[in-house]
């Protein structure tokens, strides 16, 4: 299980930094032209985009950071679940854009964080 754990945990990291670094150094205009599903950037302020990349970026840190170095390593499950309630909103941001199948990836991406955070709890 523990195993299980990790891989989850470095791919959500590694997928929440990409992400992350993209909202807050890529411009709303560029994010939305690289894909059609990333059109919902335009709905928001920059600053908004880029504080949800920041979010992501730390809530990627502290998804593997704790743990790796044993320090405060119960400060993982909560990144997990911040991590899970930024899917949680982007999947009422896909449903009311009516996207639902790009809602039922962010779904999954929170059913990853909410393992991690029932794992490391």
């Amino acid at each position: 299980m523990d195993t299980a754990l990790w891989i989850v945990a470095w791919l959500l990291a590694v997928m929440y930094v990409v992400s992350g670094v993209g909202k807050l150094f890529l411009r709303r205009e560029k994010i939305a032209g690289v894909a059609s599903a990333a059109g919902w950037v335009l709905d928001f302020s920059p600053g908004a985009v880029k504080f949800i990349g920041l979010v992501e970026i730390l809530g990627a840190a502290g998804l593997i950071l704790p743990a790796l170095l044993d320090i405060a390593p119960e400060l993982v499950p909560l990144a997990a679940l911040g991590l899970a309630l930024v899917m949680a909103g982007a999947v009422v941001v896909r449903l009311r854009r009516r996207e639902p199948l790009v809602a039922l990836l962010d779904l999954g991406y929170l059913a990853l964080c909410a393992f991690v955070a029932i794992g490391r709890a």
